[in-house]
């Protein structure tokens, strides 16, 4: 009954490795999420609706990315640190700096263990830093933030009733109300 549930989140993986964008695509489609995988920074702001301005020239029909960016209603990024191009990094940046878009929660993914790096993702918006290879255990940590990403969006009075429950003690809390929680 949690699964059907959880199918409705829909998560935007970003990873510029082939190999780890279809792990985590596996993994978060093996927990029920509708994953959209794209490798690149530029295809994530594409696949947003936040490059029209920038690349005309790629982005050739620009009515289909408007088209595309209203219905896009993506409630989870989970981004690779370290891309060519536009990094993990600047791409968080660029969602929370977007008005329409900075409370959908950003996680970073990265194969290097570099406290500096982590704290200034999380200092700069991420909700989490996971280290690569991904793991189940990682992807069941994504719940509890596209629940917050939710209540921000569209169940302003649930997040304040909820907001009581698991403030206190972040993680310790929302594990063990995701696990009596029924959606």
């Amino acid at each position: 009954m949690g699964m059907a549930a959880e199918a409705q989140y829909h998560v935007l993986a970003v990873d510029d490795s082939l190999l780890d964008r279809k792990l985590i695509e596996r993994l978060l489609k093996t927990s029920s999420y509708h994953v959209t995988a794209v490798d690149s920074g530029s295809k994530a702001l594409e696949f947003l609706g936040l490059l029209e301005d920038e690349h005309n020239d790629v982005l050739a029909p620009s009515v289909s990315l408007n088209d595309h960016h209203q219905d896009v209603d993506v409630n989870l990024i989970i981004t690779d640190y370290c891309m060519p191009g536009m990094t993990g990094y600047d791409l968080l940046r660029k969602i929370k700096e977007s008005k329409s878009l900075k409370d959908i929660p950003v996680v970073i993914m990265s194969s290097e263990n570099i406290p500096s790096r982590i704290n200034r993702c999380l200092e700069e918006g991420a909700e989490e830093f996971f280290l690569k290879p991904v793991q189940l255990s990682d992807v069941n940590k994504l719940k509890p933030h596209l629940l917050k990403g939710r209540d921000k969006e569209s169940e302003p009075s649930i997040n304040k009733r909820k907001g009581m429950e698991e403030c206190h003690s972040h993680d310790k809390t929302r594990t063990k109300y995701d696990g009596l929680e029924v959606v």
